[in-house]
């Protein structure tokens, strides 16, 4: 037997081995090695873009990070299994080739996603730091429309990348949308009314709104495609999708100009020869009053003989629109009315009942409170 020749073959092929090994392990390594120094630079980098004033550039780091992160190991791991299966010949390593174009286009559309939610975000920020009024309801439908066109194209893209004939998938589509439309319908309700919410815009994110036909009152805290997060004073969340809006009537008080304050107030029937003083006294406060807007329809009038008083009422408007506000302006126009009241020497009426008796029947209650003098 040729031992020789035998030890001679046996090294060839662990050497052989070995290559293919190493050659593993040194992608393996530079990936490892490119990862660790993607994360120190972007993270410097991020530390001195933090200085400036564009939101972009910040939004652009940080939406790289984790995409980028993912792609290295993508690239690594499937070069590797390249390496595998050139030397095994193993079928399984062959998928890994699909996988590898797969996750790039992934990689790009997953950093175009983050980018313009970042983007979307830092814009915001930006703009409310320096006071400026920001339409939050705009920026989310160019912001949603924009991540599902980066999804659509992605998508058309693998299965044209996999072999697929994108013509074919979109006639198959347009067929198949029929049977989707009829099984989907109220998905689709509820989808053109979210676009109707856009483009018509009878309320945005942030804004108060209620409804008289449905119980439905709070803030406006989100509008998606299928459904309207309200957050009521209650500070419970209410979902109502979007195709209710379409059936019902919609007040949006946060748009109101003005506050109104309508009280209606009763003074004794005694102190009707009080009544004109005490009306025009009310009215000139109001007209003086800094809260109040006399541009706006002002009224103080006698309206009514009331069952134990007699009314006038104030009908008057204020400059703010704040519900805090409003209620401490209401406050002080209300006491300063009953101020007024009372220097007239007349005073706030109250429920009250008057038994008026016949003398005979005066006399009869009498004696029977004093039988003894009888």
């Amino acid at each position: 037997m040729d031992f020789s020749g035998f030890l001679r073959d046996s090294s060839k092929i662990f050497e052989s081995s070995w290559d293919w090994i190493l050659q593993v392990f040194v992608v393996i390594f530079l990936a490892t090695l490119v990862n660790f120094i993607q994360k120190r630079l972007l993270k410097r980098l991020s530390e001195r873009l933090q200085s400036t004033s564009n939101v972009w550039d910040d939004a652009l780091v940080e939406a790289i990070r984790r995409p980028v992160t993912t792609l290295v190991w993508i690239l690594g791991l499937t070069f590797a299994a390249d390496i595998v299966q050139h030397e095994t010949g193993a079928q399984i390593f062959t998928a890994f080739g699909p996988v590898r174009d797969v996750g790039v286009i992934a990689c790009l559309a997953w950093f175009l996603v983050r980018f313009i939610t970042f983007g979307e975000n830092n814009y915001i920020k930006h703009k409310e730091s320096f006071g400026k009024k920001i339409d939050r309801t705009t920026a989310d439908a160019v912001s949603k429309l924009l991540r599902v066109s980066v999804l659509i194209t992605a998508v058309m893209v693998v299965l044209q990348t996999l072999g697929f004939s994108v013509s074919g998938v979109m006639a198959f589509g347009g067929i198949g949308g029929i049977a989707v439309g009829f099984a989907a319908k109220d998905l689709l309700a509820n989808f053109f009314g979210g676009l109707m919410i856009y483009l018509d815009r009878p309320f945005e994110v942030g804004d108060w709104i209620r409804s008289p036909d449905k119980e439905i009152e709070g803030t406006v805290e989100n509008i998606g495609w299928r459904l309207t997060r309200i957050r009521t004073f209650d500070k419970r969340p209410t979902y109502v999708p979007n195709s209710i809006f379409a059936n019902i009537t919609v007040e949006n008080p946060s748009r109101m100009s003005h506050r109104r304050i309508y009280e209606t107030i009763g003074i004794r029937y005694e102190d009707a020869g009080r009544m004109n003083n005490i009306i025009d006294d009310v009215e000139k406060m109001l007209q003086q009053h800094p809260d109040i807007d006399n541009s706006q329809t002002l009224m103080v009038n006698f309206n009514k003989y009331g069952s134990s008083s007699l009314d006038f009422f104030v009908y008057t408007f204020t400059h703010t629109t704040d519900w805090a506000t409003f209620h401490r302006i209401k406050q002080d126009v209300l006491l300063k009315i009953y101020e007024i009241i009372s220097q007239h020497g007349a005073d706030i009426a109250f429920p009250t009942s008057t038994v008026h008796l016949e003398a005979e029947s005066q006399l009869e209650v009498a004696l029977l409170k004093q039988p003894d003098r009888v």
